[in-house]
């Protein structure tokens, strides 16, 4: 057994440990509480009433916190989540709203104990972004972010208008799972073009001096992928081909997806060019999930990495 797959067995009874752990001690809590409403009732005190309130409602929030992870049963759900934010047409604008949802998702992994890690960046001409890949590692972090592949939509008062006219942006998400254990997908290197270039990205004089990026082309598929954060240039190969075969997983998956009529729930598949979620500043303030008809009317709240609501919803109706 190589170490990737002894890290990934690892990894997933660790997972189911601490579903056991979660549950035992929400129990614990119901017990106590149980104690305390027997007292309180014995006294005639009511003085206890809200902290029983508040106890039960902590362990019903983690009983469904277990029930969300229930519902993570995908073969990669629990591995980690590769994304790619490209801004859509519009330029500036664009590359700045692109920005704004990268800065969403940094904000997601911060209040979620995630660890973000930026994989390649093209910045915009002007401002913002074009396009952003990055590795998110956790627990289920591919199971709840494959909620937000998509295009997401952008209503406001665009701060690069003189006129402040409002202005409609899109930029689209790819969200793939890190697959370490490559035997599904076989990659034949004849098949592949590899091109080494100069890191643009900030890194100190060694990313500055040396070709240490990677770019790889598949040929049969077109599929482009590129990382340059790494230390190294053999680092860089490495990360780029799990990339690469992150990213022919969901091509398969995709077309399996497409073949297969009977899909359940009241989710339609996502396809490259749908339109999941609209963000509108102005003339009013609301985020609102085209797929599942969830609304939050706090849209500084949702920028500020608050999606969880977003993502609860998705999943429970998807299955």
């Amino acid at each position: 057994m190589n170490l990737d797959k002894a890290q990934q067995i690892s990894k997933e009874i660790a997972a189911l440990s601490n579903k056991i752990s979660v549950f035992s001690d929400a129990e614990k809590i119901v017990d106590d509480a149980e104690v305390l409403i027997e007292l309180a009732e014995e006294e005639n005190d009511e003085s206890v009433l809200a902290e029983i309130e508040t106890d039960l409602k902590k362990a019903e929030d983690m009983i469904e916190d277990i029930r969300l992870k229930s519902l993570l049963s995908g073969k990669y759900d629990n591995l980690n989540a590769i994304l790619s934010l490209h801004a859509g047409a519009g330029g500036t604008e664009a590359c700045d709203w692109t920005e704004m949802l990268y800065r969403m998702y940094i904000c997601y992994c911060q209040k979620n104990g995630y660890t973000l890690t930026e994989l390649d960046r093209l910045d915009g001409d002007e401002a913002g972004i074009k396009s952003v890949s990055f590795k998110v590692e956790g627990d289920y972090a591919y199971g709840y972010l494959k909620a937000e592949k998509g295009v997401h939509r952008l209503v406001r008062i665009s701060p690069f208008d003189a006129n402040k006219r409002r202005h409609t942006s899109f930029a689209s998400i790819e969200v793939m799972p890190e697959i370490i254990d490559d035997e599904e997908i076989k990659v034949n290197p004849e098949e592949l073009r590899i091109d080494t270039f100069r890191s643009s990205g900030a890194g100190g004089q060694h990313i500055n001096k040396t070709d240490s990026a990677i770019r790889i082309t598949h040929l049969p598929t077109g599929i482009v992928v590129s990382c340059q954060n790494e230390r190294s240039q053999t680092q860089n190969r490495e990360m780029a081909m799990r990339m690469l075969i992150s990213k022919l997983l969901e091509k398969r998956e995709a077309e399996r997806l497409e073949r297969d009529q009977d899909i359940k729930g009241e989710i339609k598949k996502i396809e490259w060019g749908s339109q999941i979620r609209s963000y509108v500043f102005c003339p009013y303030t609301l985020v609102k999930d085209h797929r599942t008809g969830y609304e939050n009317p706090d849209v500084n709240s949702v920028m500020n990495g608050n999606i969880q609501g977003f993502i609860n919803d998705y999943l429970k109706k998807s299955q």
